[in-house]
């Protein structure tokens, strides 16, 4: 199954991965919008989301008062989101777009997001390096990436089979989500297998999903963003931010030039 097809089919059903999906949204609205002012002072700050989903972080940060705009690659999942944020007020533009071209003029947005292991669904160094350059563009100078992966330099070293299961109590009754591992002969790359059992009266439904990834290391992703062009590419650890991955903070330039690390 490609990207699109995996969130295509998986947009319905997506929050069920959480324990407490409205909980995970204020938690990690606040979280980055901790690194947003941090960084860029005061908001509220214009935010693209470029792989917005259903909506888990452009959600959190349009709650915060941010002018938050979602973009994603499935149609379907945008859709979603900006169903969410209608039922919640607020205002949440989203576009179905691939984020190695996005519809935008250059220097729209102070800050862009993108999250939940979503770069590593592109999977050469051509398409990586594709994606970041058009998140360059669309910043202004100054402006802040906000970048999330697993911590791919741990996972590759010791490239887990599969996840724990999670299991979601909600009025649907529970439901469970696992994942199995399946690597690539080059160990940077894996297939992954979404299980979900969805209860059905007395029995279960299960639903599959595949998607690839590109395991890349986080000295890895930080050489890709400099080669693009931004500045000062930090990680920040999951215990210093509360968010649930390690996030990668770098600029656009103030100013012509390039940072070569």
């Amino acid at each position: 199954m490609d990207t699109r097809g995996f969130y295509d089919e998986l947009a319905d059903r997506y929050d069920l991965m959480y324990a407490d999906w409205d909980a995970s949204i204020r938690r990690q609205g606040r979280a980055l919008d901790a690194l947003l002012t941090a960084a860029l002072g005061p908001g509220p700050h214009a935010v693209l989301d470029n792989a917005c989903g259903i909506g888990t972080q452009a959600l959190g940060l349009a709650l915060l008062g941010h002018r938050v705009t979602g973009t994603d690659l499935s149609p379907v999942s945008a859709a979603r989101a900006a169903r969410e944020a209608d039922g919640r007020g607020i205002a949440l533009p989203v576009a179905a777009a691939d984020m190695r071209a996005l519809p935008f003029a250059d220097a729209s947005f102070d800050a862009v997001v993108c999250a939940d292991n979503a770069l590593p669904h592109l999977l050469t160094a051509r398409d990586v390096r594709a994606a970041l350059a058009e998140t360059l563009r669309v910043l202004r100078p100054g402006g802040l990436l906000l970048l999330s992966t697993r911590p791919y330099g741990e996972l590759r070293r010791a490239r887990p089979q599969s996840e724990a299961p999670h299991v979601r109590t909600g009025p649907e009754g529970r439901t469970v989500t696992f994942q199995l591992w399946h690597w690539h002969p080059d160990g940077e790359r894996y297939d992954l297998e979404l299980f979900q059992l969805l209860p059905t009266g007395d029995t279960w439904t299960t639903r599959t999903s595949t998607a690839t990834y590109w395991a890349l290391a986080e000295e890895e992703t930080a050489r890709y963003a400099g080669q693009a062009g931004f500045a000062d590419p930090l990680w920040h650890a999951p215990a210093d931010t509360g968010f649930h991955q390690p996030l990668l903070a770098a600029r656009r330039p103030a100013r012509s030039g390039r940072w070569t690390g």
